[in-house]
């Protein structure tokens, strides 16, 4: 499953940093596939789907720091456990339960972004 950021968050910005998919953003601000992955341009995902990379992607929440669960690897592949999860002062990185996803998917998500 993928991390989510609940509305407990105090936007101190100590997770951003530690994302090794660059998966975390600030509120409000737009983020990019590109960004800290090595896609670039147009990109065909596993499922298919079809996107450009380099575009600015409308930002999931307005408010606190949020994560792109499609970049989150739960750190899979680079740490033994989620680094914002680590790193949160107040623990409002929590699972997402809308999310579920398997460690193999994790994995493989991490070899598509990185690879």
């Amino acid at each position: 499953m993928a991390i989510t950021i609940t509305d407990a968050c105090i936007n101190c910005g100590a997770c951003e940093p530690e994302c090794p998919n660059s998966a975390i953003y600030e509120g409000a601000i737009d983020w990019r596939w590109q960004d800290k992955t090595r896609l670039s341009g147009k990109v065909t995902f596993p499922d298919g789907s079809e996107v450009d990379a380099d575009a600015h992607q409308q930002a999931y929440s307005d408010d606190v720091y949020y994560i792109v669960p499609g970049k989150c690897t739960e750190c899979k592949g680079f740490h033994e456990e989620p680094q914002c999860k680590t790193v949160c002062p107040v623990d409002c990185c929590v699972d997402d339960p809308d999310h579920r996803e398997t460690e193999e998917t994790l994995l493989e998500r991490q070899h598509f972004l990185h690879h």
